[in-house]
């Protein structure tokens, strides 16, 4: 399973509403074999932390996301809520639930 850590800085004043509209994206990943793994606002630094896996090729399951009209939908008309994003490939340590 691959998985990406993504964090946003949220622009100031949009956090809720970002987080509001979030499962719709969340919606539109998982028709695409995606799953959120964690998702966490943290308020102190203005920034949503989360993760995304894939089973199989995370890559080419991305480039058809993106590329989707579904994903295109989803994004149409929303207002800029973020000023820039940090992805990168992580390796679990400790899995969820383990002691």
């Amino acid at each position: 399973m691959a998985t990406q850590l993504r964090r946003y800085d949220v622009i100031e004043g949009q956090m809720d509403s970002l987080i509001e509209w979030f499962p719709s994206v969340i919606a539109v990943r998982e028709k695409f074999g995606f799953k959120v793994e964690f998702m966490y606002a943290d308020r102190e630094n203005n920034q949503l932390v989360w993760a995304v896996s894939h089973q199989g090729d995370y890559d080419a399951a991305h480039e058809a996301y993106a590329a989707s009209q579904e994903r295109a939908a989803v994004f149409a008309g929303q207002p800029d809520r973020v000023s820039s994003m940090h992805a990168s490939m992580v390796d679990t340590v400790i899995a969820p639930g383990a002691d």
